[in-house]
């Protein structure tokens, strides 16, 4: 893989928490992509109820990750920042450019998307008070995790492939926050294609660099 080393990537910064399994997907495509120790960490956090000033100046949403360039350019949401950084080198694209394997890396990426972004709300409503937690959306949300896990375990092969997409990065982080927010839930004995595939891709140098719960 060759990188590119120009003047827009001389120093980046990234708004960073090692819990985000957000940050955690940009940190994996960096890593794979030899980028990693080109972005330098800011330790930001962000709540829902509380916006954090100084990250709203660069991400008016206040929401991690969001990449701030070395001219002063902002990027976000993860999506953006791993196309940006997958622009930056001349080898093998985490984004595919020929069909079909673009629209397949795409669409594993939404898939992995959308079950962090219901990982996170079924955790919110598991931690509310008991008084105030709703059961009937806690069935809901196990519910769209379990069957997006089946369709993962009919179509992933056994073992990992040589090189990572965007698709399959979204998939790990989102099984990496299951495991590591849910740790309750079984979802392996029942997916044994999906368990191989991920004990596979944990293996990467990449994953193991990016482990949520390190500081």
């Amino acid at each position: 893989m060759t990188t590119r080393h120009g003047g827009d990537i001389a120093e980046m910064m990234l708004h960073w928490s090692p819990r985000s399994p957000f940050v955690r997907k940009v940190m994996i495509a960096a890593h794979e992509l030899g980028l990693g120790d080109r972005i330098k960490l800011r330790r930001t956090v962000v709540q829902m109820a509380q916006p954090n000033s100084e990250l709203m100046s660069d991400n008016p949403l206040s929401r991690i990750p969001t990449l701030v360039l070395n001219d002063g350019t902002v990027l976000y949401d993860s999506g953006v920042i791993c196309e940006f950084l997958d622009s930056l080198h001349d080898g093998s694209k985490l984004f595919p450019s020929e069909s079909p394997a673009r629209w397949m890396a795409l669409r594993r990426h939404a898939l992995g998307n959308g079950m962090l972004e219901v990982l996170i709300l079924w955790r919110n409503e598991r931690e509310r008070p008991e008084a105030a937690r709703s059961e009937k959306h806690i069935a809901a949300f196990q519910t769209k995790v379990d069957k997006a896990l089946d369709s993962l375990e009919r179509e992933t092969a056994a073992a990992a492939s040589a090189t990572l997409d965007i698709g399959d990065i979204a998939i790990a982080s989102a099984l990496s926050y299951l495991d590591f927010r849910f740790t309750d839930h079984d979802w392996r004995t029942q997916r044994p294609q999906l368990a191989a595939w991920y004990a596979a891709v944990s293996a990467r140098p990449s994953m193991r660099a990016t482990v949520p719960w390190q500081d």
